[in-house]
């Protein structure tokens, strides 16, 4: 056990250059909290330095700016945890190419910064969790003769719009012992009032379920989607017709690639907490995940693709982002290279040199199949006649047909 010390910094996110650790750490130096951000990230940390954001992010680059050298400080050196009372970690927790949660950078984390952690300290957890982790991690430290909280806090933010909703969103709090959950409300309290208390099992599970719901909440649509193509029907003159002035189907999801880094996995992680017995989430992720094959093969029975160029606008995973981890966006891009001349690629947000202009995609594809919904989009012109256009997400209002 180390001696106790004064702690300098209010906060040390560990991850904390990126999408959920910068926004997180952002919010609570405007707050007023004294925040260090470790990472290792040189790229990121580089241009965090020069106060510009390395990703999207409604309203955080003005906060950057403000708050850089007065409440929010970058480390690379691992003892910047020793520095603070709250140790918020937020790494990745992803799964394995067999579908199970793998905790091997968490476990690694851990053993780095065992040599800094002091009784006084609190290990806030933010990332998905396999369920029973917080509690096994408070066990360990106890076994080493740490004192040290730990507490899991969910994260629950829409990527791009953190700033916001970690001020409009209830915080989820749970901890090992009543102090730590008197600790954790004290922290999240600066960023709202709005605090719902549960042990740690029950958050663990709340954030997996939360996630495992929109992930089957989208599967729906997308399973609908795909029965109406089977028999050449508009799924969207169907959708409007169910949802008009009809409380019972409000919020039904249109159809569209239901992709990012947390949907999906966690899903599995919970499915891997069950036994494999979470077969509702399994069919969610066949239908999910199925959705490029399917818009593959109603394009092969239409049109003979080896003659083709295809061109798909967007990958990112989602409109308006510039993430495309987990875009099926790009698995799409895979089939269609097995089938179709040529694939062309373009995204005004997404870093990745195999894109191309947005003009050259057009004029030369065949086939325009919207990937991802951006806004600059929406107000496309091109001579519609001569294209074949994929629109799963009715983004154009033309139905989603091929």
């Amino acid at each position: 056990m180390t001696d106790r010390k004064p702690a300098s910094n209010d906060v040390c996110i560990v991850g904390g250059l990126g999408r959920v650790g910068l926004p997180l750490g952002l919010s609570f130096a405007r707050a007023g909290q004294r925040v260090v951000l470790y990472d290792i990230d040189e790229e990121k940390a580089r241009l965090v330095h020069s106060g510009t954001m390395p990703f999207r992010e409604e309203d955080a680059e003005d906060v950057l700016r403000e708050v850089l050298g007065r409440q929010l400080f970058l480390s690379a050196d691992v003892s910047a945890v020793s520095s603070a009372r709250f140790i918020i970690i937020v790494i990745g927790t992803p799964v394995d190419e067999h579908l199970n949660p793998q905790a091997g950078a968490l476990n690694r984390l851990l053993r780095d910064i065992a040599a800094h952690l002091r009784d006084d300290h609190h290990i806030v957890l933010r990332s998905t969790l396999f369920p029973g982790t917080t509690e096994r991690i408070w066990r360990d430290l106890r076994s080493r003769g740490l004192r040290t909280r730990v507490s899991f806090c969910p994260e629950r933010i829409a990527e791009g719009r953190a700033m916001a909703e970690l001020r409009s969103l209830p915080q989820i709090i749970s901890s090992c012992d009543d102090d730590g959950i008197a600790e954790a409300r004290e922290l999240f309290s600066r960023l709202t009032r709005d605090i719902v208390v549960l042990r740690p099992l029950e958050a663990e599970l709340a954030k997996l379920f939360t996630n495992a719901w929109r992930y089957i909440h989208f599967a729906i649509s997308n399973q609908f989607f795909q029965i109406a193509a089977q028999h050449d029907v508009d799924y969207y003159r169907i959708h409007e017709a169910m949802t008009h002035n009809y409380p019972r189907t409000y919020g039904l999801a249109t159809a569209g690639l239901t992709a990012g880094p947390c949907l999906f996995k966690d899903t599995m992680q919970l499915a891997a907490f069950s036994n494999n017995t979470f077969f509702l989430g399994h069919s969610a992720m066949l239908i999910n995940e199925g959705l490029p094959n399917v818009i593959v093969q109603k394009l092969k029975e239409r049109h003979l693709l080896r003659d083709r160029t295809v061109g798909i606008l967007g990958m990112a995973y989602k409109g308006d982002s510039d993430d495309a981890r987990a875009s099926l966006s790009y698995k799409l891009k895979k089939i269609l290279e097995l089938e179709a001349r040529a694939v062309l690629c373009t995204d005004p947000h997404v870093r990745d040199e195999s894109l191309l202009p947005l003009d050259d995609v057009i004029s030369r594809a065949d086939i325009l199949v919207l990937g991802a919904p951006h806004g600059i989009y929406r107000d496309l012109t091109f001579d519609r006649s001569a294209k074949i256009v994929v629109d799963l997400w009715n983004f154009w209002g033309g139905g989603g047909l091929f």
